[in-house]
């Protein structure tokens, strides 16, 4: 490869994260990208940095920073290895303990500085202290002092307020990170010049950055308003009329128009370049105008009927707007629970009673608990239909009939009334078989019991049969003897053949299966 058709062999190399930058000649010949760490020449040693540019980039950087293509450019060694990054970060650890000992020395001796940073060489054998001072600093006798402290040879290097606000770093008014840590790297003058030509208002406090100085983002638009500004007219800062002379207050370079004022006014009166023009050539040749005809700014204001595309519901929603829908959903709900209370009401009227409703509402404006105390409420299975009404279940809804069953009536002593059939616990028909002489007693599973029904009389089957207990064992006797009943126990069984069978009671358990 010639070389007119090789690369620039100049790479610009960054240190301590981009505080400070630096040239170094690639005498390798590698091909490096932007982000390699690469270890270069430094003072009795090397040092190592982060690859910042290079190729053609490099020559206008170093353009723009006067810096020569000469033969004692420093070079770039090799690739940063393994034992040489370990090295680099040994030593900067010390930066922080060095800087702080390093500033309890220079306020012991008397010097008016202020030491911002201290940066070590990876490999520890140079260390180079910034500071601040507003004079000439003597220190002679404090690089003395540092080089038996620190035990490495010292550079002293003055910086200005805005490089030592770049390399503290910080938030600016804006809301972002500081220009001069982040991508800024020379700094220019600014003066309150700028700020003129920008109108804005000469306020120390708020054009002032961090370091005290001048925001540099002062100089970013400048040269845009310079451009705007070459339309208006230089020599118009006062005009004369017949009302008297007006003077300049300030330039609108959005709106090209120029604003002036009376001496014994504060209205201001807006008036554009050829206007101005105009008056200014006719005060040449001596006229004076009996007007301004100044401009009549109107505010634009949008159209409310434009479509913008997006609804703005702020606002829209409040409390009282959820407060009315949950009154309006319970006033419904009260208006069908009544619906179906009157639905399912008897035909009989009169002063019936209504079976209690769970879920049910108020009555007349007055809770259920008023209406009917449960302390004088009868038992249920008391509880007797009247009239046409119908029997209602533990819910209060009307319980249907099943085929030709008849509503149940209210017995004495769990005994069934006429001709209405024993039912089990679940309200069906319970079927009933005659009893047999030889039919043995079933327990509850209707398997058969040894010692009889469990809760019935026990009858004994023949004369010697001797009584039993609830297990099925024998009875002891008691001391009275025997009991009349059980005497004769054959005439007993015949004295019982010709009665009725006995229907069961409900509180004995259901036997059948």
């Amino acid at each position: 490869m010639t070389d007119s058709l090789a690369p620039f062999d100049i790479i610009e190399v960054s240190f301590n994260n981009g505080s400070r930058k630096d040239f170094f000649r690639n005498s390798t010949k590698q091909l490096f990208e932007k982000g390699e760490m690469v270890a270069v020449e430094g003072v009795s040693g090397f040092d190592v940095g982060m690859v910042n540019l290079t190729g053609e980039l490099v020559k206008l950087q170093m353009k723009k920073r006067r810096v020569e293509d000469t033969p004692e450019v420093k070079k770039l060694l090799r690739r940063a290895s393994t034992e040489d990054m370990n090295r680099m970060s040994e030593n900067k650890k010390r930066e922080t303990e060095a800087l702080i000992k390093a500033r309890a020395i220079a306020r012991s001796i008397g010097l008016e500085m202020k030491l911002a940073e201290v940066e070590i060489q990876a490999d520890g054998r140079k260390a180079t202290f910034f500071y601040t001072a507003d004079d000439r600093v003597d220190f002679r006798e404090l690089i003395k002092i540092y080089a038996s402290e620190f035990r490495v040879k010292v550079e002293m290097r003055q910086i200005g307020a805005r490089q030592e606000a770049g390399k503290v770093g910080g938030i600016g008014s804006c809301g972002r990170e500081l220009c001069c840590s982040t991508w800024l790297t020379d700094f220019k003058s600014v003066n309150t010049t700028a700020a003129r030509y920008q109108n804005l208002s000469i306020n120390q406090a708020k054009l002032s950055g961090q370091c005290g100085r001048l925001k540099c983002c002062l100089n970013y638009e400048l040269d845009t308003y310079l451009d705007a500004l070459k339309d208006f007219p230089d020599d118009c800062d006062v005009i004369e009329t017949a009302s008297g002379n007006a003077s300049l207050q300030k330039r609108d370079i959005f709106k090209n128009l120029m604003w002036y004022s009376y001496d014994n006014s504060n209205k201001q009166y807006p008036l554009t370049i050829t206007r101005v023009k105009e008056i200014r050539q006719l005060n040449r040749q001596g006229i004076k105008p009996e007007e301004l005809k100044a401009v009549e700014v109107v505010t634009s204001k949008p159209n409310k009927d434009v479509d913008l595309g997006f609804a703005d519901v702020v606002g829209q929603i409040s409390l009282r707007s959820l407060e009315k829908a949950s009154q309006k959903r319970k006033q419904k709900s009260k208006e069908k629970h009544k619906e179906h209370h009157q639905k399912d009401k008897p035909k009989g009227g009169g002063n019936q009673q209504q079976p209690a409703q769970s879920g049910g509402g108020q009555q007349q404006g007055r809770p259920q608990k008023e209406q009917r105390p449960q302390g004088d409420r009868p038992p249920r299975q008391e509880q007797k239909p009247r009239g046409d009404q119908k029997p209602r279940n533990e819910r209060g809804e009307p319980r249907e009939q099943r085929g030709d069953q008849k509503p149940r009536e209210p017995r004495e002593g769990g005994q069934p009334r006429g001709d209405q059939k024993p039912r089990n616990e679940r309200g069906e028909p319970r079927e009933q078989r005659p009893p047999r002489g030889d039919q043995k007693p079933r327990n509850e599973r209707g398997e058969p019991r040894e010692g009889g029904q469990q809760g019935a009389p026990r009858q004994q089957q023949g004369g010697d049969q001797k009584p039993r207990n609830e297990r099925g064992e024998p009875r002891e006797p008691r001391e009275g003897g025997p009991r009349p009943q059980q005497q004769g126990g054959g005439g007993q069984r015949n004295q019982h053949r010709n009665r009725p069978p006995r229907k069961p009671d409900n509180k004995q358990p259901d036997n059948q299966q």
